[in-house]
């Protein structure tokens, strides 16, 4: 782990990222020594940066250190904290305080083989997402909603659950971005009062433009979206999962998700 460039472990206890969560973070793969899906991944980073009004760390530096790391452990997961820094007591930050980062790289522990081609089981979470349109989109360090929904379950073999917002639609899931397909359209739900906008969500947008699949931004509930022909899950540690079971959904073919699911290996698209 290195704190602001050098090896360690330990930030000061005033930092506001541990006060107030005062901050942003991103979570990637790391394969060969080098981060995936790079430009995209600080693309998103310097944008929540810009919005909390948090100077973010040159592209340059982050990934020097993220290969420095990537020296000792070349396949993983890495994960870039960038916090406000540290400042005296109240929430107002001082224009004094100097951002702190954090870069780790923790081993990949990977996922049953079945999870990608057989499609995952997914909990309904009872938890709901409030709305603070000026947080939503970006992954700031306040997730205490993720950690209470996460919490609701110990089966192993239902590796993610599905979370709704206080009025009723359809967000995301715990730790990924959620599309559905219903007849020949994608839908992906409208982020703009809660969530987190996430690099592979957009890749998969991509993939819809490319290959003339029409994505539609909606707002949907739960009775909606186990009425889909698919539903599949995507982050960039996991990749994209297919939904087998949600509720009363069921399903055990997935062949949109597994064409997209092949693309987005291609880290280049």
């Amino acid at each position: 782990m290195l704190v602001n460039g050098a090896p360690g472990s330990s930030i000061n206890a005033e930092d506001r990222g541990l006060s107030y969560g005062d901050g942003v973070f991103r979570t990637l793969r790391m394969q060969a020594g080098r981060p995936v899906c790079w430009e995209r991944q600080f693309a998103k980073l310097q944008r929540d940066c810009s919005a909390l009004k948090i100077p973010c760390p040159s592209a340059l530096v982050l990934s020097s250190e993220l290969q420095q790391l990537g020296k000792t452990q070349p396949d993983g997961v890495a994960k870039i904290v960038i916090t406000r820094g540290v400042s005296g007591r109240g929430y107002a930050p001082s224009p004094q305080a100097e951002a702190t980062r954090i870069v780790n790289l923790t081993p990949f522990t990977a996922y049953p083989f079945d999870y990608a081609k057989q499609g995952v089981r997914v909990h309904v979470c009872k938890v709901r997402l409030g709305h603070q349109m000026l947080l939503a989109g970006i992954k700031h360090l306040n997730r205490l909603e993720n950690v209470l929904a996460a919490s609701e379950w110990q089966d192993q073999d239902m590796p993610e659950g599905v979370l709704s917002d206080i009025s009723g639609f359809v967000i995301s899931g715990t730790r990924s971005n959620l599309f559905m397909l219903r007849g020949n359209i994608l839908y992906t739900p409208n982020l703009a009062r809660c969530g987190v906008a996430g690099v592979q969500r957009d890749r998969v947008m991509d993939w819809a433009k490319q290959h003339g699949v029409t994505c539609k931004v909606a707002d949907f509930h739960m009775e909606e979206l186990v009425q889909a022909d698919e539903i599949f899950l995507v982050n960039s540690v996991f990749g994209l999962w297919p939904v087998r079971e949600l509720a009363d959904y069921r399903r055990v073919q997935h062949p949109v998700a597994w064409k997209i699911q092949e693309w987005l290996v291609d880290e280049s698209h």
